[in-house]
């Protein structure tokens, strides 16, 4: 998920100025990808590019660019070896892009939060000061930022101006035929959507966990006075009596987590989640005890056996046997980022074989 961006439009709406700092360019080792971003107001930052020297450089600035250029806004671009003069010894180097954004740019904000909202992905292009200008002209504006609707899964297309080729990545830097250097990143909601059934205190460890990475979580409960009186920005609670509903609603390759406070609604979702052959992800919290009891009854209900090897239970990577709520949340929490990282070096379903969690 992009945070900047919900941060970004209630900071514009209320008319204070913040910079975007973004990763244009990697070369080499660092510590982040291109594409990542930081958000820095004069008093406080979100997101992060890495951390370390680097970042609070960046963090300096951009606050010089708030001071200096807070009300008209302006663009920067600034290249950091990491290297002895930062501190740090990846070995690398950054490209950092600066925009400071003001009340102008709220236009543009809007619109890329209510497509993100809407889960549409948007395409995004910047124009920078061409390379070599003075310190002036480096802070001219380029233009409008361009927005252009776009399927999440599309290439990244580049503007007619330029003269590279279009290519894959999710974020390019380069310098175009009009002398400019253009940013273009592609901005779509998180297709990583972990769908969680349980607002005990298990179910509630884990979306504050979840609240820390870049996914989308349906967080499903029968009991409305269990949920927290606010839940994290990424998270959308749904209270319903008919949570089986909420399976079949779920979007392809999703993350199913059942651990509800009642193993009859747990043996249900079990047996819709069972209907579809699209997740990639199936959970179901407790010993192998209840595995063995939730097999057999599956099986009596019509499921096929060769489909429980899909079903992991217990949960959470081998090797952490604690069983207080954090413990697991987390012990679950690196099993999906696990399943994640193969799935999308592969392509594929992963098959998890490492579950330890018992509960």
């Amino acid at each position: 998920m992009h945070h900047w961006v919900d941060v970004a439009h209630k900071l514009l709406a209320r008319g204070e100025a913040a910079v975007l700092v973004t990763i244009a360019r990697v070369e080499g080792s660092a510590p982040r990808e291109a594409g990542t971003h930081l958000l820095v107001t004069r008093e406080h930052v979100w997101e992060t590019i890495g951390g370390g020297h680097l970042e609070w450089r960046a963090m300096d600035v951009a606050r010089q660019l708030l001071r200096q250029y807070g009300q008209q806004g302006a663009r920067h671009v600034e290249r950091f070896a990491l290297g002895p003069s930062l501190g740090q010894c990846c070995g690398g180097a950054v490209t950092l892009a600066f925009e400071v954004l003001t009340l102008t740019d709220l236009a543009w904000v809007s619109a890329l939060h209510k497509r993100l909202g809407a889960g549409e992905a948007s395409l995004r292009s910047v124009a920078f000061g061409a390379p070599g200008a003075d310190a002036a002209a480096s802070q001219q504006q380029g233009g409008p930022v361009m927005l252009t609707a776009l399927d999440a899964a599309e290439p990244l297309a580049h503007p007619h101006t330029l003269t590279r080729d279009a290519d894959d990545a999710a974020c390019s830097f380069w310098q175009g035929s009009d002398g400019w250097l253009w940013l273009t990143e592609r901005l779509a909601p998180s297709d990583f959507h972990i769908v969680l059934f349980g607002a005990g205190h298990v179910g509630q460890a884990i979306v504050q966990v979840l609240a820390t990475l870049p996914c989308r979580v349906t967080w499903a409960d029968e009991r409305t006075e269990t949920f927290p009186a606010s839940v994290p920005p990424n998270t959308v609670v749904e209270s319903t009596d008919t949570p089986e509903a909420i399976v079949t609603e779920a979007p392809p390759g999703a993350y199913f987590l059942v651990m509800t406070h009642n193993h009859a609604l747990d043996q249900r979702l079990c047996e819709a989640i069972f209907k579809r052959d699209d997740f990639a992800y199936f959970g179901l919290i407790g010993s192998m005890t209840k595995r063995r009891q939730f097999e057999h009854r599956l099986r009596d209900r019509g499921v096929p056996p060769e489909r429980f090897e899909r079903m992991i239970c217990p949960i959470g990577v081998a090797g952490i046997s604690g069983k207080a709520p954090a413990t697991i949340a987390i012990a679950v929490t690196a099993q999906l980022l696990r399943v994640r990282e193969q799935q999308m070096r592969q392509g594929a379903p992963a098959a998890v074989q490492d579950s330890g969690v018992l509960n």
